[in-house]
């Protein structure tokens, strides 16, 4: 918490630093925390009347409510924006009457959650929610400290600079990397394990639902101090000077851990500079850059998207010794007193990430600990010497993850933007127009005019200007892309135990993992073996999860086939009352043997019949190797109703060379003809 306190104030001096991202488990005052840096931060002055809050030294020439010349000033308290995971982009931006723009030629615009945040605080709970062309709107405006709102040739714009914080628990589901990096610093929290500081939180807590009012005037004269202190360090930061030596080790340290742009080298630098301030200082020293990146770097660590974020810190403070220079203004370790910087960096790690984290994903490596005693509580153990053998295999290891072929679901679905399936959607391109069955948000023009031209005579048409009625009116419908939920549902029974054929398998159902992280799907996780089926992952967006349930999964013992397809149907039936317009993928991962009672292959046969039934769109991976072949996950396939691939055709640049060859070989034909 000493970390988010110092990243939410480092920003509330200097904005430019580009917000904070808290990731973190639940219940650790997250949110408590954002709230609480609005009542820190002094007044502002607006000009009066103005809905976006234009400053009265410098308003915005562009104001729609605009121009203020020689405007009054109002003072108020720094805005608190929250933006609800279910918002809209018109919500966001801000929307525009149409029909009173084209038949009254009127700008009637009303602003924006964007508007309402200008020079204040904007706040995103469970920011990893939201879809991301929405995440990515906000950061574009917090980057150019301007919003935009265009319909049908009519433009407005306004500023839009604000402090922005995000919260995110990442066992719901990851942002993507180059989200992340639009973020300028990072932090990493969770509940401290000290029963003394447990009991001290709620006895706070306690202590402020008995008297809300009382426990607020026992803190007021501390968070007074506290926000005199943020108004001296604002009018301290234009004096502080960011050395040479001091560039050097950032630029160094962005180079030595290989961050993507040059965007966190800016970040590193304002935020050094901010803490420069913060502590009272004129100069740059090399603890400021120490803890600037470990702020500005952990987030922008991941080389792939399992990665855990994190940041090697016996790295960094190498590279910080070995490009340590001289100031002009110090002595050569770059402190002004003399005593050398602390080499112990702050409290709790400094911030953002403290060491490295585990690698996850296709980094993880199975390996059996020396002792029963030394494993962890979900790692299975391994026998001792003498010990009968386990009636299921450790887990392995998965193969590298490659590109694969693309499947989609068939048909047109109306569901969330992504990147898999064919839908009506938001985005993409315009294929026909219809009427408006609430407010007009997206005007197909061409269609409004073709309505409406029949009846101008009898509206009594005597100008140039059309005569519009709200009956005219169309919309666009557009056609993009959705995600969609793959549900992964995986033979995990002896049959499949081989150790090099199951890190194949795993290998490729971690492909396909990444392949829906891409593609902006759900995915879900079901295993077979022993006598049943288990949900391993419920539907979710958190593709690492599935990753990390992936790389602990063990093989062992019968092949209850029927159980994990009955499991998936069921699945799927609890999902679409959650979640109806998302539309399923049944990725099916076996050899096709079923083994139990003898009817165990016909039950599969009829739970297979049942699946397709539902609707639900399958796709069987064929795991069956060996020079004898029974074909029985192609027969499975035939049952579903879907396409078998075998497992090595699963690679996109299998069925490329594929292709190339059937497309050389007819060439071939044809000239020899």
């Amino acid at each position: 918490m000493d970390d988010l306190r110092l990243a939410l104030l480092l920003n509330a001096v200097s904005p430019q630093v580009g917000g904070v991202l808290v990731r973190g488990e639940k219940g650790t005052a997250k949110s408590t925390m954002v709230r609480a840096l609005a009542g820190l931060l002094p007044a502002i002055g607006v000009v009066p009347g103005c809905r976006f809050a234009c400053d009265p030294a410098s308003p915005d020439p562009q104001c729609p409510d605009g121009p203020h010349l020689d405007a009054a000033a109002d003072e108020r308290p720094t805005s608190l924006v929250e933006l609800p995971v279910g918002v809209s982009e018109d919500r966001i931006v801000g929307s525009l009457d149409l029909e009173r723009a084209l038949a009254e030629g009127v700008k009637a615009y009303e602003p924006g959650l964007l508007a309402a945040a200008h020079r204040g605080v904007l706040y995103i709970d469970e920011v990893n929610l939201l879809h991301d062309h929405l995440v990515d709107l906000l950061l574009d405006a917090a980057a150019m400290g301007r919003s935009y709102v265009e319909r049908e040739g009519v433009s407005v714009r306004h500023a839009a600079r604000f402090l922005l914080v995000g919260t995110m628990n990442p066992e719901e589901g990851e942002l993507r990397p180059q989200l992340l990096d639009r973020f300028g610093l990072t932090v990493e929290i969770a509940a401290t394990r000290d029963p003394e500081q447990r009991a001290e939180v709620v006895r706070r807590r306690l202590g402020h639902d008995a008297d809300p009012e009382g426990f607020a005037a026992r803190w007021q004269d501390e968070e007074r101090a506290l926000a005199q202190h943020i108004v001296a360090a604002r009018e301290l930061l234009p004096q502080v000077v960011l050395g040479d030596a001091a560039l050097r080790q950032i630029t160094a340290v962005c180079a030595a851990f290989e961050v993507d742009g040059l965007r966190a080298d800016i970040v590193m630098a304002r935020t050094a500079v901010a803490l420069a301030a913060w502590n009272g200082r004129t100069q740059v020293l090399a603890e400021d850059v120490r803890v600037a990146a470990q702020l500005a770097l952990p987030h922008r660590r991941r080389r792939n998207p399992f990665d855990a974020p994190g940041l090697d810190e016996e790295k960094l403070d190498e590279t910080l010794q070995q490009f340590a220079g001289e100031d002009p203004e110090t002595d050569p370790d770059g402190d002004p007193d003399g005593n050398g910087p602390d080499d112990s960096g702050p409290d709790n790690g400094g911030g953002g990430g403290g060491g490295q984290d585990a690698p996850s994903g296709p980094e993880l490596e199975s390996s059996a600990p020396e002792s029963p005693a030394d494993a962890p509580a979900d790692q299975p153990q391994q026998p001792a010497a003498g010990a009968p053998a386990p009636r299921e295999a450790a887990p392995v290891a998965s193969d590298q993850p490659y590109k694969t072929r693309l499947f989609k679901v068939p048909g047109t679905g109306q569901g969330v933007q992504g990147r898999r399936s064919r839908a009506e959607t938001d985005g993409g391109h315009t294929i026909r127009a219809a009427r408006p069955s609430g407010a007009l948000q997206r005007l197909h023009l061409a269609a409004t005019l073709q309505a409406a031209a029949p009846h101008q005579l009898a509206r009594g048409r005597d100008g140039r200007a059309l005569v519009l009625r709200r009956d005219d009116f169309r919309r666009q419908v557009r056609e993009g892309r959705e995600g969609n939920l793959v549900l992964f549902v995986v033979d995990a029974s002896g049959s499949m135990a081989a150790r090099q054929r199951m890190s194949a398998v795993k290998g490729a159902v971690l492909s396909l993992l990444m392949d829906a992280y891409q593609r902006r799907d759900k995915i879900g996780m079901i295993s077979f073996r022993g006598a049943s089926a288990e949900l391993l992952l419920p539907p979710t967006s958190s593709v690492e999860a599935g990753a990390a349930r992936l790389e602990l999964l063990p093989t062992g013992g019968r092949t209850p086939l029927a159980a994990g397809l009955l499991r998936a149907h069921e699945t799927l039936r609890v999902e679409r009352l959650r979640d109806p317009l998302r539309r399923p993928l049944v990725v099916l991962v076996t050899d096709g043997r079923a083994t139990g009672a003898r009817s165990a292959l016909d039950d599969a046969r009829r739970a297979a019949g049942l699946l397709a039934a539902s609707g639900a769109a399958s796709v069987v991976v064929d795991c069956e190797s060996g020079p004898v072949r029974l074909g029985l996950a192609g027969e499975l396939a035939g049952v579903l109703q879907a396409p078998a691939v075998r497992l090595d055709e699963l690679r996109a640049d299998t069925m490329t060379a594929l292709v190339q060859t059937m497309t050389t070989q007819k060439t071939m034909q044809k000239k020899a003809a």
